[in-house]
């Protein structure tokens, strides 16, 4: 047998590449970048939740000294995309800058460009809206009911997945297994959204070179993908930017948007001069996106014994106003949704929801994570309905080598048992000899 090779990583000290730069006060942020002649780039937001756009007055603003440009969605070569669309997600659903109308409170309608950051802000609140209100609907079991304000330029509240309304996965027969099952179980689950918070707000600032390219400085999170959806957007062949990453400042998640990269481009194209886009903070907080909300309804049916032979799961997941990552976090959530659990019979819908509510994307994995929070609480909730040990409950249950997962692939490397083992000892739960007896090796391909 070959001896394992020793950690190079794990259990020894490293010291961060960035580390120093953070605690001594010398990294440098997007929000240090600056250049000569840098203009500011300040945004006119939507003030109602679903409103039709009537017109745009720009006769006050332009009069603030300092004022040198305003951009609207006429500007914006491909101003409807998806950022999914790299990965062949569709379809395209939401504007850099709000076309006929704006779909939650907060949304871009207009850039206003400026010499100064102040010049900007005053300007940008000069500009005069008209807005006809219109009917909104923000709860996403509301979204689907019949009669409901209509969110998508498609028609409908919810993304289709291959032709259905949800994201599907059937594995065996849930229902019939319930039905014959001695004990159903149920449990509805609600998650809030969840606000990142970086310690940085989103921002970037653009600067257009003398052989025509445009070097933009950005905190994304994935810069190759930044850089690639912004050229789709603005038209031009992506070796024409060039993107300058870094320190990130904070992302979780929510710095794979793709929001204020292309509009600085866009503006610094325009003028010929450095423009700086940063959110501020109250920005940061009411319009980039979130953890999406999600409400999720688990039914088990659980025979006399305490086996769980059927697991019933129907998500719906809050995507706000337009895509963004959640269509995508809801397949993750779909093939998760059942758990780290070998249960013969499983059925999970799961829906992409519309509403009036700003964008939710990705954050710390986005659709696992609210998955496994629903399902260790049903585990909890069984045993106690059932009068079971929590933890017996699990690692009876817990998928071993070569057990099959409802989305048809089989478990290799699984440490499921061997971590619920260790968490207990941690705990100070003392587990019977049968159960601390149990690996990871002793699955059978799904039979118990």
């Amino acid at each position: 047998m070959n001896q394992a090779k020793p950690f190079n990583v794990i259990g020894r000290a490293h010291e961060r590449r960035d580390g120093l730069g953070h605690v001594t006060g010398t990294t440098v942020y997007v929000d240090d970048v600056s250049f000569p002649r840098m203009c500011h780039l300040k945004m006119v937001r939507n003030p109602l939740v679903h409103a039709r756009i009537r017109g745009i007055d720009f006769s006050e603003a332009e009069k603030v000294p300092g004022f040198v440009t305003a951009l609207t969605a006429r500007d914006v070569p491909k101003n409807v995309y998806t950022i999914l669309c790299l990965i062949g997600v569709e379809p395209d659903d939401e504007p850099v800058l709000a076309e006929d109308r704006v779909r939650y409170r907060g949304e871009q309608i207009a850039a206003v460009v400026a010499e100064t950051e102040a010049a900007a802000t005053e300007a940008a609140a000069k500009v005069r809206l008209d807005l006809e209100e219109l009917p909104h609907v923000l709860d996403v079991e509301e979204a689907l009911a019949p009669g409901a304000p209509v969110v998508t330029h498609w028609g409908t509240n919810h993304f289709v997945y291959e032709g259905h309304h949800c994201r599907r996965v059937r594995y065996g027969d849930a229902e019939a297994a319930r039905e014959r099952a001695e004990h159903v179980v149920s449990g509805r689950y609600q998650l809030s959204p969840i606000e990142h918070a970086p310690v940085e707000t989103t921002g970037c600032v653009a600067k257009p070179e003398a052989d025509g390219r445009v070097t933009i400085y950005t905190n994304t999170q994935a810069i190759y993908f930044s850089l690639d959806n912004t050229a789709l957007i603005l038209g031009v062949p992506p070796h024409q930017l060039h993107f300058v990453g870094g320190t990130v400042g904070g992302g979780f998640g929510g710095k794979v948007d793709v929001i204020v990269e292309p509009i600085a481009a866009l503006a610094a194209m325009r003028t010929g001069r450095p423009v700086k886009y940063m959110y501020t903070r109250p920005e940061e907080m009411q319009v980039s996106s979130t953890r999406s909300a999600a409400r999720i309804y688990i039914r088990d049916g659980v025979t006399a014994d305490g086996t769980i032979v059927s697991r019933e799961v129907t998500t719906f997941h809050d995507a706000g106003a337009y895509s963004r990552h959640t269509p995508y976090g809801c397949t993750k959530h779909a093939a998760n949704a059942a758990g780290p659990y070998t249960i013969p019979n499983v059925s999970v819908d799961v829906h992409c929801v519309y509403t009036n509510r700003q964008p939710s994307s990705a954050m710390r994995g986005f659709g696992v994570t609210e998955a496994s929070f629903a399902v260790e609480m049903q585990m909890d909730r069984v045993a106690r309905e059932l009068g079971l040990d929590p933890w017996e409950l699990r690692l009876r249950h817990a998928y071993r080598n070569g057990d099959e997962r409802p989305y048809r692939k089989t478990t290799e490397d699984a440490s499921l048992v061997e971590a619920i083992q260790a968490a207990a000892t941690l705990a100070g739960i003392e587990l019977s000899g049968e159960l601390q007896a149990m690996t990871s090796d002793d699955g059978n391909g799904g039979e118990r």
